[in-house]
This record gives structure tokens, C-alpha cells and sequence, in this order.
């Protein structure tokens, strides 16, 4: 077995063991992202009026994703679909990866999430953990697929939490340096200004979401690791 099937391997049944071993937080977590269940009816439906692009570049994650509404012309020539949902957190996106990320059996998934995770109470290293579940269960049914993770950007409204938002990113930066079907997409550093915070150009009024300034660097960003 290869060392890196053997690291899948490992990090699926560690998950399946942390659900095993914690019913209550399972349980926890089923109740939490229920929250979400109307959003992804509602993919379902559109998906039964319009069959969606399979082997297309997938974008899951939060409100920095479901806002991306210019992602077929910001990445022209490239199928992309835009599965983002409410102010969703890692673990919501785990939760729902049967029906979001499976159908599609894209080649590429860009991931964008962690960012209210911190926001609501979570350490980096359970975000992390969370991105890592979220990858073991991707190669477990799409072996192929490459997973690019996009750093959990700097805003003016969450610039209290920057050094978790530095760990997380860290965190998966080092995970994704070890497995060559994974890429990390640093959007925070050229979010940042000369002053060294965040560019008060690239948000909207409420400090956190982007202009289209600031999806203008993800693009150019997320680029070539998609084409």
C-alpha cells in the first residue's frame, strides 16, 4: 500500500472512529447543520431541472463562495459550479458532501471555509481537523480529485481572530504540502496592504465580505490551480 492511500486510509477510520467514539457531538453536529437542509434542497431542485457539468471545477464552502456569482466569467473556458450555502462552516460542508460535492464528480473542488468557524468559537486545529475529514471523505469516493483550499482570508470585521485565521492556515499549508492531490491557495497575503491589514477596498460595508476587488484576487489566485 502506498503511503499515501495508507494516510486516507488512516484518516478515514480515524473519523470514523472520533464518530464512533463521540455519539453526542455526531449528533451535535447533525443538529447544526440541519440548519442548512432548505439550501441544499434547493441545489437539488435546480439540479433536477438542469442536469449540472460533471468532471466540472466545484466551489463549496460559505458566504465568500455562495457571493462568487461571476465564477463562469472569472474563469472562462472552465466548467465551474457554485455550491456554496448560507454562512456555512468546515463541518457543514462535511456534513453535506453526499449531496454537494458526490453527484458532480468534479475534478477539482475549491474549498472556502473557516472563517465562521473561528467566528464561532472553534480552534484552529478543529477547523483543521475538519478540512482533513473533509479530504479523507473526498479521495475516499473520488480518489482523483484535487482539493485546493483557500486560506481563510483577512477582513476588516474579523481582524481580532488573524492569529487563528495565520494557524489555520498554517495548519492546512503544512497538509497540503504532503499530499500532491491537495493545493493551498493564499489569498491573505494579497489581501494585505502596505500597513500590513487588510485592504479596506477589497470589502463591502460590513467589513467581511468581498467587492469585486477583492474576488479579483482570488481569481488570479485560484487560476492555476484549476486550469
Amino acid at each position: 500500500m502506498s503511503r499515501s492511500r495508507a494516510l486516507r486510509r488512516a484518516t478515514l477510520l480515524a473519523t470514523i472512529a472520533w464518530l464512533s467514539a463521540f455519539p453526542a457531538a455526531a449528533q451535535q453536529q447533525a443538529a447544526s447543520s440541519q440548519h442548512w437542509e432548505a439550501d441544499i434542497h434547493q441545489f437539488e431542485i435546480a439540479d433536477s431541472v438542469q442536469a449540472p457539468p460533471r468532471h466540472a471545477v466545484l466551489f463549496v464552502g460559505s458566504s465568500s463562495i455562495r457571493l462568487w456569482t461571476s465564477l463562469a466569467g472569472d474563469f472562462p473556458g472552465v466548467p465551474t459550479l457554485n455550491r456554496g450555502f448560507g454562512v456555512s462552516e468546515m463541518s457543514d460542508v462535511l456534513y453535506f458532501a453526499d449531496r454537494i460535492i458526490d453527484p458532480y464528480s468534479p475534478r477539482v473542488v475549491v474549498v472556502y471555509a473557516g472563517d465562521n468557524d473561528l467566528a464561532n468559537g472553534k480552534s484552529p486545529g478543529r477547523v483543521a481537523d475538519d478540512f482533513r475529514r473533509l479530504v479523507a471523505r473526498i479521495h475516499y469516493r473520488l480518489p482523483a480529485t484535487r482539493v485546493v483550499f483557500v486560506s481563510i482570508k483577512p477582513s476588516l470585521a474579523r481582524w481580532n481572530l488573524v492569529a487563528k485565521i495565520r494557524a489555520v492556515n498554517q495548519l492546512v499549508r503544512r497538509q497540503a504540502a504532503a499530499d500532491r492531490r491537495l493545493a493551498y491557495a493564499d489569498v491573505f497575503s494579497p489581501m494585505l496592504g502596505a500597513d500590513g491589514k487588510p485592504r479596506k477596498e477589497l470589502f463591502v460595508d460590513d467589513g467581511l465580505h468581498m467587492t469585486p476587488a477583492g474576488y479579483a484576487i482570488w481569481t488570479r489566485v485560484i487560476a492555476p490551480y484549476i486550469r
